[in-house]
């Protein structure tokens, strides 16, 4: 049985997903009560915070859908493997029951369209949505109101900005986000959570606002890594448990122009938790790579701006005055790229995606680790953060993972990010839950 600590488990960090899920399977946390608890939790701390958009009988209507799935589901020895469990949804997946605005002020009845299938795979294994989470303007760069959650005058990071900071409040233990440059493992790291992005197109992208096809890729914020083992096997297509390492993974650090971007905070940082997994046991080497990180910044760029142009044709066409500078800025210099210089930054994926894994191969390595932003969460709401340390791994396709790794002088969180093999995921996983413990 739980013991009467069960809600501090849940809702303050740490807490552990699958704690809670075993426990809302089985009965012995009621899920009406669980709510309950979490309702609480919810009126102190989402006001301040704003991860969420804006529901009116938000728990009213849960506790509904909680009574249907205990009607369906008598038996605890029956349950689904997220039963009751209450998910936050980036308000660019379009979701049964909720508008889809996309943090945006064009007209609500342009954006609908027929439920993520993400949205519906959870659905499908027992979760109830929570709600939208905040998300800056079609998942580019102009934010919301979301706070960080340990400092308010702090930036969540983005765009994925409520998921992360719902997640690292406790609001909800698993919350929906997307990356097309950095908007999973900044947030994460930021907030003091697990972010994870799996490999290009692991998880099906259908009725989801797109912001760069090419590289858009779904993923999801726990705050364990147990809890995103377990989900990526619901999410991810073809998913294939792997046995429990019998080593140390190997871990590569990318020396190069790509390591100096991050400021002295981060690289500071970094080179810490550099020598504690080393002392762990683990083996760290160093490894100059992507000596030609300005082109492959300047692809990815190339790619986000040109495709957010296509996407957003017809409506900016229509409505030009209704986006947010930032994005308005982003279609304008999209709409004038030529198809050969997209074809040219394009064809950097794949390249890239050659040579990393060349490299690891070469240097029998089993993951990339890097810092998951150029330091801290950035102070003030007016900026998401700089995603660069994420942009190579994301243009590339690779799993990446954020992990929390302490924090900084100011109470902040810090983290580190892993990137994996190409459709390596469950094994970086795997080896992400050999890391956990260390950090």
């Amino acid at each position: 049985m739980l013991s009467n600590t069960a809600p501090t488990l849940a809702f303050h960090s740490p807490f552990a997903m699958d704690v809670v899920l075993a426990a809302l399977r089985s009965g012995e946390w009621p899920l009406l009560d669980y709510l309950d608890e979490l309702e609480t939790h919810f009126e102190e701390r989402e006001p301040e915070i704003e991860a969420f958009v804006p529901e009116n009988g938000r728990f009213d209507r849960l506790r509904r859908e909680a009574e249907d799935l205990l009607e369906r589901y008598p038996d605890p020895g029956k349950r689904p493997l997220l039963f009751g469990l209450p998910v936050g949804v980036k308000d660019i997946f379009h979701t049964d029951g909720f508008l889809t605005q996309a943090g945006s002020h064009l007209p609500s009845d342009l954006l609908q369209d027929k439920e993520s299938a993400a949205v519906t795979r959870l659905r499908q294994a027992g979760a109830l949505i929570l709600g939208k989470t905040v998300t800056t303007e079609f998942a580019y760069f102009a934010p919301g109101p979301t706070r960080n959650p340990y400092n308010l005058s702090h930036t969540p990071g983005g765009s994925s900005s409520g998921s992360a900071a719902g997640v690292g409040a406790g609001l909800c233990l698993l919350a929906l986000g997307t990356q097309t440059i950095g908007s999973i493992n900044r947030p994460a790291a930021f907030c003091g959570i697990v972010g994870f992005k799996p490999s290009y197109d692991r998880i099906a992208k259908a009725g989801v606002i797109p912001l760069a096809p090419s590289v858009d890729t779904i993923g999801f914020f726990t705050s364990k890594v147990a809890g995103a083992d377990i989900v990526a096997g619901l999410l991810c297509d073809g998913w294939q448990s792997v046995p429990e390492p019998l080593t140390l993974p190997v871990l590569g650090v990318p020396e190069g122009p790509y390591l100096q971007r991050a400021d002295a905070e981060g690289q500071a940082h970094f080179s810490a938790v550099c020598e504690i997994l080393r002392l762990a046991g683990f083996t760290v080497k160093s490894i100059p790579v992507m000596a030609d990180f300005d082109e492959i910044y300047e692809h990815h760029q190339i790619i986000v701006a040109a495709e957010a142009a296509q996407v957003h044709a017809a409506w900016f066409s229509q409505y030009p005055d209704l986006y947010h500078d930032k994005t308005r800025a982003l279609i304008e210099r999209g709409q004038t790229i030529d198809a050969t210089t997209l074809e040219n930054a394009l064809a950097g994926r794949k390249k890239l995606r050659r040579e990393l894994s060349y490299v690891m191969e070469e240097a029998e390595l089993d993951l990339w680790i890097s810092p998951p932003a150029v330091g801290a969460a950035t102070a003030g709401l007016a900026s998401t953060g700089d995603p660069v340390m994420n942009l190579p791994w994301t243009h590339a396709g690779l799993p990446t993972m954020s992990l929390p790794a302490g924090f900084n002088l100011n109470g902040l969180p810090m983290g580190l990010q892993l990137t994996g093999y190409w459709y390596g995921d469950e094994a970086m996983i795997a080896a992400a839950a050999q890391i956990e413990p260390v950090l």
